[in-house]
């Protein structure tokens, strides 16, 4: 299924502790948990019918955007937004160099 990301807006539900979208009646999802000044990313999920579309991406990019507006140091310990941060580099001065380092699985 091909999506148009232009169409597809991120909520970000706050009392679930989620950034989320929802396409075609299927919720792709972003989890964290707070900790003070710290943001923790735990885990990314995109349905199999819609991977491939960039939605993840879209979810990474909101999560941090929100980390860095709200002055959150970022805890990547889920593996895709780990490699998120570590392929684009406007968002690794969200994250410390040693969780940058770490592998992507775990």
């Amino acid at each position: 299924m091909d999506v148009n990301l232009d169409n597809v807006s991120v909520i970000h539900k706050q009392e679930a502790r989620r950034f989320e979208l929802v396409v075609d009646g299927l919720r792709s999802l972003l989890t964290y948990r707070r900790f003070g000044e710290r943001i923790v990313f735990d885990h990314t999920e995109v349905p199999k019918a819609l991977e491939g579309n960039g939605l993840a991406a879209k979810l990474a990019r909101a999560a941090l955007d929100f980390a860095r507006a709200n002055h959150l140091q970022v805890v990547p310990l889920c593996p895709y937004v780990s490699a998120f941060i570590r392929k684009h580099p406007e968002y690794q001065d969200l994250a410390s160099p040693d969780d940058l380092r770490k592998p992507e699985s775990r």
